[in-house]
């Protein structure tokens, strides 16, 4: 999709000659376009400087064959919170969607999260009172230390082995005993037939994809794409009363105790010559001897639409999970104790950058779905 906000290759200006600014902004993903939006609202002065060479961050989209193709992994924006809810769609028009996801064990297809339909599949159980008792025969009732005995402990062996253990560990790249427990608890388990992934009351998707809502989130915004804050640093610091910074919170401070760890993700992109490839958005690839996580086919997470739906052509991504380096984007941050006490000796030092704030994924060093971000950035502003 088109970017409609005001766009600059690089910098080609020196410092002085700049205005000043009250807030640069180093990022244009949802934290930094959500804080521009609300500091403009504030009659602030905003200038962002953003790496990539589009805007939008990991919400970036790509038009494919008039299909919207989420090219960093699928959003589904889900929240409870009328207030989040409210200024999104304020800020642009909203499609209902609720994620209804699959899983794919051999030839046979399960429905995620767990639900009556996937006990009935598993089992033949047609009453929640007999998948209960079906789940709690093979529980695990001891202490939970990871995130094994953690699924145990929901779930029950059967489910666990079938659809999350292999699924897991190649998402992670590690055993499941050595992950944290918090990672599943981010799947629901349900003793209805509802498929719905999210709990949450609000669910959907913007018309135009996320481009529109970041194109509304930085309208009359200056931004500069195509650099790196890190290598400029002193430059930019000279024309801005505080810096709000969203990148990699290591990186700020040149790697001094050791690099924080990520999972990364890359996906394999391609047009299909059939009008619908899988019938869902997502279809997870529990299988370790499959390599890639899922398969998802981007047309269904549009409202149904004549046109794109019987096209005789549709976009799926394989996506892979696999360890970062340097040369990779951090994903996913690995909160396990190594880590997280790493992150302490960073977060301890960005205390101390008194005209630096730090926010989002990568700078404060762990999981947020996009509700959470909105809500941080107003926990901020709130204070105004």
């Amino acid at each position: 999709m088109e970017q409609k906000v005001k766009l600059k290759s690089k910098f080609t200006v020196n410092s002085s000659k700049l205005k000043h600014y009250d807030y640069l902004i180093v990022g244009s993903g949802l934290y930094g376009s959500t804080f521009n939006y609300l500091a403009k609202k504030k009659g602030k002065s905003t200038l962002i400087v953003e790496k990539r060479d589009v805007v939008g961050g990991n919400l970036y989209c790509e038009k494919v064959e008039g299909i919207y193709v989420h090219k960093y992994g699928p959003h589904i924006f889900h929240t409870d919170n009328i207030r989040v809810w409210n200024f999104v769609n304020n800020i642009t028009h909203f499609n209902p969607y609720m994620l209804q996801t699959m899983s794919r064990v051999g030839d046979k297809l399960y429905s995620l999260p767990f639900n009556m339909y996937t006990f009935n599949q598993l089992w033949g159980v047609t009453i929640p009172e007999e998948a209960k008792a079906r789940i709690n025969k093979d529980k695990y009732t001891g202490v939970v230390h990871n995130l094994e005995e953690q699924a145990l402990s929901l779930v029950g062996r059967d489910i666990y082995e079938k659809l999350i253990k292999g699924y897991t560990e190649k998402q992670w790249g590690r055993d499941c005993r050595n992950l944290p427990s918090f990672i599943i608890k981010r799947l629901p388990t349900r003793f209805t037939f509802n498929g719905n992934y999210f709990n949450d009351r609000y669910q959907g998707i913007p018309e135009g994809c996320y481009n529109a809502m970041i194109d509304k989130l930085l309208e009359d915004t200056e931004v500069i794409t195509g650099v790196d804050y890190n290598t400029n640093r002193e430059m930019y610091e000279k024309i801005a009363d505080k810096i709000v910074y969203t990148g990699k919170i290591d990186e700020y401070f040149g790697y001094k105790y050791g690099k924080l760890q990520y999972r990364t993700v890359r996906w394999d992109t391609e047009i299909i010559e059939v009008a619908n490839y899988q019938g869902t958005a997502v279809i997870n690839q529990p299988d370790k001897n499959v390599e890639y996580t899922r398969i998802i086919e981007h047309k269904h997470f549009e409202p149904y639409n004549e046109r794109i739906h019987q096209l005789n052509k549709t976009v799926i991504s394989k996506e892979y999970s696999e360890e970062w380096d340097e040369t990779k984007e951090g994903y996913y941050p690995i909160n396990d104790e190594k880590n997280n006490n790493l992150y302490k000796k960073y977060k301890e030092l960005a205390d101390k950058e008194k005209h630096v704030i730090f926010g989002g994924r990568l700078a404060e060093y762990k999981y947020y779905d996009m509700k959470d971000i909105i809500e941080s950035v107003f926990s901020y502003w709130d204070k105004y």
